[in-house]
């Protein structure tokens, strides 16, 4: 969606223990891509507040948050402070896009919790947890909002729309 974007901004919790895993993988992306990133860790809400100031002083084109359950209670601060400060970021989840973010691609969070309570049935009802297959999401969705997009002049490529599971008009 950014394709002339050279600095790229990444944000992650240090408290989140994939912390790590998710910086080096985006790293990756970010080499192969040939683009300049920074990664920047809050915490706390001062913190994402922090990281912002930092994010606009680097001139990043893009910001990429990382999954974790404190930013998504965030999310209203987030999706503001990345509007305030125009800079498009995309999101791990859907609910950033109704709280107003521009796009996210992440795993369907409606289908992870029905397996959460599928398998607290399944222990309730006697079987052991030990004995319960690790499950991985199956479905993952792309979510696009254009009124956004358009407010942060960003032009969504159609074959992003095509790909789209829904578009936010």
């Amino acid at each position: 969606m950014v394709p002339q974007a050279g600095v790229f901004a990444l944000m992650v919790n240090p408290n989140n223990p994939i912390a790590e895993t998710q910086i080096r993988d985006v790293q990756e992306a970010a080499r192969t891509r040939r683009v300049r990133l920074y990664v920047l860790k809050a915490g706390t809400e001062g913190e994402i507040d922090a990281a912002f100031t930092t994010l606009v002083q680097l001139h990043a084109g893009a910001l990429v948050i990382g999954s974790d359950s404190f930013f998504y209670k965030q999310r209203d601060q987030l999706v503001a402070l990345a509007l305030r400060h125009a800079v498009p970021a995309i999101y791990g989840s859907r609910g950033f896009v109704a709280a107003g973010g521009p796009i996210s691609y992440g795993p369907n969070l409606d289908g992870i919790f029905r397996q959460a309570g599928i398998y607290a049935g399944r222990i309730l009802n006697g079987e052991k947890p030990a004995d319960l297959p690790v499950q991985q999401p199956a479905r993952f969705e792309l979510v696009v909002n254009l009124k956004t997009a358009k407010a942060l002049g960003v032009t969504v490529p159609p074959s992003i729309l095509a790909r789209a599971d829904e578009v936010i008009e």
